[in-house]
């Protein structure tokens, strides 16, 4: 009797905090239960949020697509290409979902130090789209995203300036100022069945920055989103003062 009830204040407590973050009563609750429950408490491909991040993440690029086509009608492809792929990765996602809440109902194993390094809350974002997108349909999930993720949290005018692929800036960077960059990957291993990668940023031989992520190309543009941090990179004439001393000291 005492675990009914309070399984049944858990459920209202996961009801109330799930609304706060819609903004809207979902229709069917076990959807959204599936979409915030990631797979390292939940192996089964039908229990995961795995497939609903799949449909999520093709919903919100066409939503995204969308929004751009009629905001820019005087902007290319290419322009507008990019533009949705700043908005839509990973970091950026994982992001936005920790200022909406996310992490507060996102059902995961909390003992498990990799997934903290990970961008498993932007990946529930894309998850919890997909679960809108079944339970409201195409319609009112454009207007969701754009009056909850978009409009709150993308700011256009700031997105049109980031650069979001810092393995080339770090290239270009490096190939003006006659720098040998390379990008090696110094461990994998197995993290609850998943590979976890370290990929290093490595110029001149000298290790800059360690990247980890659940494949290579996430963890090497971690590392080289840190390397141009950590040498104060704004372009490609930037000059990298605590790299060029690191070097000049005896």
């Amino acid at each position: 009797m005492i675990s009914r009830l309070l399984k049944s204040k858990q459920t209202i407590q996961f009801e109330k905090q799930l609304q706060n973050v819609l903004g809207v009563k979902p229709g069917n609750y076990s959807l959204y239960y599936t979409a915030l429950s990631h797979r390292s408490i939940k192996e089964g491909a039908d229990e995961n949020n795995e497939r609903l991040e799949y449909l999520g993440d093709a919903v919100l690029s066409t939503i995204v697509a969308d929004y751009l086509f009629k905001r820019y009608p005087y902007k290319g492809e290419g322009f507008l290409t990019e533009m949705r792929s700043k908005m839509v990765n990973r970091q950026q996602l994982n992001e936005i979902a920790l200022r909406m809440g996310l992490k507060k109902i996102t059902l995961y194993n909390k003992s498990d130090g990799s997934l903290k390094i990970s961008q498993i809350f932007g990946n529930t974002l894309e998850a919890l789209v997909g679960a809108i997108y079944l339970d409201r349909g195409y319609k009112k999930t454009a207007k969701w995203v754009t009056d909850r993720i978009i409009l709150p949290h993308m700011f256009i005018d700031d997105l049109e300036l980031l650069e979001i692929n810092h393995k080339n800036k770090l290239y270009g960077w490096a190939n003006k100022n006659g720098k040998v960059l390379e990008f090696e990957t110094l461990n994998e291993k197995l993290e609850n069945g998943r590979r976890l990668f370290t990929v290093a940023a490595v110029l001149d031989g000298a290790n800059i920055a360690e990247g980890k992520a659940f494949n290579k190309k996430d963890a090497s543009q971690i590392a080289a989103q840190l390397a141009v941090e950590k040498l104060g990179i704004v372009n490609a004439d930037s000059i990298a003062e605590e790299y060029n001393e690191k070097k000049t000291e005896p």
